[in-house]
């Protein structure tokens, strides 16, 4: 019995430690590329100074560290705050909770086409763009800061509205549904310290919203007519209109329901 209990601790400590370890990692995952890991460092350092005021008896700094991390849950929670949203952001979009998953495939197929024919056309002519693609999160607080048009996608529509010296050329379009939802729209800048120079307010837009939800911001270079694809804080640049195409197919298609264990198990038998 007692080596029954004995090993049913032991496998509990290993569970414990591996659940540690991915939190950890994750966390990691979560602030590369933020200023949380500067911030991250001064933490560490904090630390190191309160350890070493323990141990060779600082007792006047090792008073000042007690009293700064009484304050420490609280600190934290303020400093990393747009870190912790992001987080519980993507808990929110796990599988339990996906409300989009008997999308058509038609429906994103055709709005793909759109998309990527409007930005072809604007790309070939320089002409700026950025729009927003709604998944899982939604962006009704960013559409109400646009000029609400609720319109059936189309790329002649999506290339006028970007056409030069139009009303609504400024600003990002945001689509939810297959439905151009508002034009012209505000969104919140990249806080990434690592982004290059010399990418402007549009990419950093588009970055930004990746970051704080999981919509896809397709950008086009107004300077170069490069196309990129920002998701979930990550930029890919120079996108081809193949590569495109693939990329926003991949992410927004329906997820196949005849890939389950028992559909592959009766293709093998038929």
């Amino acid at each position: 019995m007692q080596a029954l209990d004995g090993i049913t601790q032991y496998v509990s400590d290993i569970v414990d430690i591996l659940i540690v370890s991915y939190v950890i990692y994750k966390s990691l995952i979560l602030l590369r590329g933020t200023r949380a890991v500067q911030l991250l460092k001064g933490i560490t350092v904090v630390i190191a100074v309160w350890v070493m005021s323990t141990f060779f008896h600082l007792s006047t700094l090792q008073w000042l560290m007690e009293n700064l991390f009484s304050l420490g849950v609280i600190t934290v929670i303020i400093i990393f705050q747009p870190e912790l949203r992001r987080a519980l952001e993507q808990l929110g979009r796990g599988k339990w909770f996906n409300r989009n998953a008997s999308v058509d495939d038609q429906v994103v197929t055709k709005s793909v086409g759109d998309i990527v024919k409007a930005v072809s056309y604007l790309s070939k002519r320089r002409i700026g763009a950025l729009i927003i693609i709604e998944r899982q999160t939604g962006l009704s607080d960013y559409i109400e800061t646009g000029i609400s048009m609720e319109s059936k996608l189309g790329s002649e529509l999506l290339t006028n509205i970007f056409f030069p010296n139009t009303p609504l050329h400024d600003g990002a379009v945001i689509i939810r549904n297959a439905t151009i939802m508002a034009a012209g729209c505000y969104l919140p800048l990249s806080e990434n310290p690592f982004i290059s120079k010399e990418l402007g307010t549009r990419h950093r837009a588009g970055m930004g919203m990746s970051e704080v939800s999981d919509a896809l911001s397709v950008i086009v270079s107004e300077e170069t007519g490069h196309i990129s694809l920002a998701i979930h804080g990550e930029l890919e640049r120079g996108l081809t209109e193949e590569e495109l195409i693939s990329r926003l197919y991949e992410e927004l298609k329906p997820p196949d329901k005849n890939t389950g264990f028992w559909n592959r198990k009766g293709e093998q038998n038929g």
